[in-house]
């Protein structure tokens, strides 16, 4: 048993020395335009899902996200801080967003996969290692929850509708 142990723990000590050396060795291409192997996107995608349904508060009161008050100001927030990473029904991502890796999801697509107060939590705190800033430090909650109430309506709103709210909005800055 003795044995054993000794064994266990020379080959985890091998395992720190080793990762180490790899740290310090630089040949670990960090470049954006490298894409991850597949096990450490696994990885990162796994704790990223999993840590959002774990920290995002179900029991956070969420307000009427059809309140069109609400939807226009989060078009504005969206407007001026989110279609440059994430895109809308008609405008592309800026040259930073299409820079970034891993890419902003577009969220005409993937909203409805998270909750509204999934979406809350992300949008407040954002993501370390993606380019997701917090919104928390800057935005009430209120302002975040329209733009929570505005994401929800994007994979259902239209070429047109996008255009009309954004018509409607001219002017309108997000403070």
């Amino acid at each position: 048993m003795k044995k054993y142990l000794i064994g266990a723990g020379a080959v985890i000590v091998l395992l720190i020395i080793g990762g180490l050396i790899y740290m310090y060795s630089g040949i670990f291409d960090i470049s954006a335009r490298v894409p991850h192997d597949p096990i450490t996107l696994w990885a990162m995608n796994t704790v990223r899902d999993n840590s959002i349904k774990h920290n995002a508060d179900n029991n956070i009161k969420t307000p009427d996200l059809n309140d069109s008050d609400l939807v226009k100001m989060g078009f504005v927030h969206y407007r001026e801080m989110c279609v440059g990473c994430h895109g809308g029904p008609v405008i592309e991502r800026s040259e930073i967003g299409q820079g970034l890796y891993p890419k902003a999801p577009s969220l005409a697509r993937v909203a409805n996969d998270w909750t509204p107060q999934q979406l809350f939590w992300i949008t407040k705190n954002g993501l370390k290692m993606t380019g997701m800033p917090a919104f928390g430090p800057t935005h009430s909650d209120e302002m975040i929850w329209a733009i929570v109430a505005f994401t929800k309506k994007l994979p259902t709103l239209t070429k047109e509708q996008y255009q009309t709210l954004d018509k409607e909005t001219q002017g309108e800055s997000d403070e």
